[in-house]
């Protein structure tokens, strides 16, 4: 199956393709021209992606990419996997200038997140490290990205409806 064919799902189960492993330094980014996952760059700092990272297929949000999901899950999701996710927030972020919001989300098969329904539910020091993340990640790059808040799921919901082809 092309990446191009995975279906969105719903705003409440939707589908993220994994272009990035948690722990990951290495940035892929799906190429929609070629429908694949390509190596985008390298981070030029020693962050690693707290977080698997991806699209979800058939949205355009507005910096003209496919809405941007983070994925917290058990282990790192390797790239090019298909997950079904359900939102648990929302980060408000601009990115360069630019507005580059996040969906955060859990799968809906892994049990150790099963009882997981808000950014609430989640450690506070967790939050700070990827807030501290987004915002340091580029910083050797010369680019500044600014974290404007967090949102709970039903923001996160919002943007999925809002940005669905």
């Amino acid at each position: 199956m092309s990446l191009k064919d995975v279906p969105f799902g719903t705003p409440e189960e939707f589908n993220v393709v994994i272009e990035i492993s948690q722990g990951s330094r290495n940035k892929f980014e799906y190429d929609e021209n070629t429908d694949t996952i390509k190596l985008d760059r390298v981070l030029y700092g020693p962050q690693r992606f707290p977080f698997n990272y991806g699209f979800i297929p058939h949205t355009r949000a507005q910096d003209g990419d496919h809405t941007d999901a983070a994925v917290l899950s058990t282990d790192p999701l390797p790239p090019g996997i298909v997950v079904a996710c359900r939102a648990i927030g929302f980060i408000e972020m601009i990115d360069s200038g630019e507005v580059d919001n996040k969906i955060v989300s859990v799968p809906v098969v892994d049990p150790r997140f099963s009882d997981i329904k808000s950014l609430d539910d989640l450690p506070e020091h967790f939050l700070k490290e990827v807030r501290n993340f987004l915002e340091t990640y580029k910083v050797l790059q010369g680019k500044t990205v600014e974290i404007k808040g967090f949102a709970g799921a039903d923001r996160a919901i919002k943007e999925l409806k809002d940005t669905k082809e």
